[in-house]
């Protein structure tokens, strides 16, 4: 039985752990860009989630690897994420409403990663 509670206790923590790196990675930067657009777009352009995520692969593992792996993943794929940024604004202009354009940016991008990720392993680099 003190076996059981110990496990209980320990699958709460985790999760109290989780909820809390969820709410620090996202909270933050949604209640300073609703103070500063300028903030939040720099915080946005500067690799403030996967500077987090990484930390939060250290902290988790005690090992540096993994962050290194990510961060090497994360170059090849920069510029697919760009296409989000120059087809939102493009669309929104063309008349297009937030959503409709918003939906067709993420498909946009979905489909730049995935060709991204088609040449890189056609040239042998695996993602």
């Amino acid at each position: 039985m003190s076996h059981l509670i110990n496990l209980i206790y320990v699958k709460e923590k985790v999760l109290v752990y989780y909820i809390a790196k969820l709410i620090i990675t996202t909270v933050l930067i949604s209640e300073i860009t609703k103070r500063s657009s300028l903030i939040g777009a720099l915080l946005a352009a500067i690799p403030l989630v996967s500077i987090l995520a990484m930390t939060w692969m250290y902290v988790d593992t005690h090992d540096s690897s993994s962050a290194v792996e990510f961060s090497n993943k994360i170059i090849w794929l920069i510029a697919p994420s760009m296409t989000l940024f120059i087809a939102f604004p493009l669309l929104i202009k063309k008349g297009i409403g937030f959503y409709p354009s918003m939906l067709i940016s993420i498909v946009l991008t979905i489909m730049a990663y995935y060709s991204v990720i088609f040449v890189l392993g056609k040239f042998g680099i695996k993602l």
